[in-house]
């Protein structure tokens, strides 16, 4: 009963900030009256959770969950957020923690989706875009190889390490020989940096040069080395590298 009054008397308090605002900021109104697109991000967030907490209306709470996303940031940062993290914040429970991980899971997916219909392996761009969601947003390094036919179509991916990428930690023999299994005639390395700078390391550039020798003397070719930033990447094979 005690916790019924509780929930009833933040609701209220949230309804009273709410209303205190005018129409054209109460994220429900505006949505209606201006569209989606003309909702802040900490608005559109406000609207997944519906209510604030003590003192706090959604926006507000919203603003402070927005804030826990560090070096990315407003909705990027989102992506990250444990359970644990995310209920750090007063006023978010578990079942608002699990939304939130559930409306930041389906956007990863959507923007994967769309950069699926126009992944090409010819095209670095795409291969770039394709793992753009899946590895910006990693707080650890992770290495992975794809290994490729003579149209250059995906036979397999293999992922090579996690936490860091070190040219004495992966074994190229490891990398062939995953590609001798799959009759794999091209390889393409591809690895995020998770502080969003791109550019190459001495490690990153030691590991290339060790796998395209390697691939040289057995017939598997290094295509390229593609490295990860946030929103953007580097080619190894474009800044002569390899």
């Amino acid at each position: 009963m005690k916790r019924m009054e509780q929930r009833e008397q933040t609701a209220s308090e949230e309804r009273k900030g709410i209303l205190s605002l005018p129409p054209e900021e109460r994220p429900y109104e505006k949505c209606l009256e201006q569209g989606c697109q003309a909702l802040s991000d900490a608005e559109l967030l406000a609207v997944i959770i519906r209510t604030g907490a003590v003192g706090d209306t959604s926006v507000e709470l919203a603003r402070r969950v927005l804030d826990l996303g560090g070096r990315q940031g407003n909705l990027a940062g989102l992506c990250g957020l444990s359970v644990q993290e995310l209920t750090s914040v007063k006023g978010i429970g578990r079942v608002k923690a699990i939304q939130i991980q559930c409306i930041a899971e389906l956007s990863r997916r959507m923007a994967k989706s769309r950069a699926r219909d126009g992944l090409c392996f010819h095209d670095p761009a795409s291969i770039a875009d394709f793992y753009m969601e899946d590895l910006r947003h990693e707080e650890r390094e992770q290495c992975r190889v794809m290994m490729l036919n003579t149209r250059s179509m995906l036979l397999a991916e293999k992922q090579l390490s996690v936490g860091t990428v070190n040219a004495s930690l992966i074994s190229a023999r490891e990398i062939f020989l995953e590609a001798l299994k799959c009759q794999a005639v091209y390889i393409i390395l591809i690895h995020n940096h998770p502080s969003g700078d791109p550019h190459p390391s001495r490690e990153d550039i030691l590991l290339t040069k060790r796998v395209w020798e390697a691939g040289e003397l057995i017939g598997i070719s290094l295509l390229d080395h593609i490295i990860i930033g946030d929103r953007s990447y580097v080619r190894l094979r474009e800044e002569n590298l390899m």
